[in-house]
């Protein structure tokens, strides 16, 4: 009934993982990508990764070599690993999917780093 259902979010300190889950369902079949966006306090909401059918993936600058996208095709599930949080990833962060262009997105999950 829910195409896109994100969880893991939650609290941790700076420095700290998390690592968020994204379970697809009833999507059309032809999609061919799929990422996470994110949208913190009073900006603009983000694509922060996606990845493809290809498995290339492609990243925001400010995230790259901390955050890991992956996807398990079997399970129909998106990850986004996150390491060494810092403050400025706290936001709402999104799954998404589409062909060529994400059009269909979760309803996110909030994430919060401490500092």
């Amino acid at each position: 009934q829910v195409p896109l259902v994100e969880s893991g979010g939650g609290l941790v300190q700076a420095g700290g993982s998390l690592k968020l889950s994204c379970a697809a369902s009833g999507l059309p079949r032809n999609l061919n990508v799929f990422g996470w966006g994110r949208q913190a306090p009073g900006k603009q909401r983000e694509t922060v990764a996606t990845i493809i059918t290809t498995g290339t993936t492609d990243y925001k600058d400010s995230v790259k070599g901390r955050f890991t996208i992956s996807r398990d095709n079997a399970a129909n599930t998106v990850y986004l690993q996150m390491n060494n949080l810092t403050p400025e990833d706290t936001a709402v962060y999104y799954c998404a999917a589409g062909r060529g262009l994400l059009n269909y997105w979760g309803k996110g999950t909030l994430v919060t780093v401490s500092s």
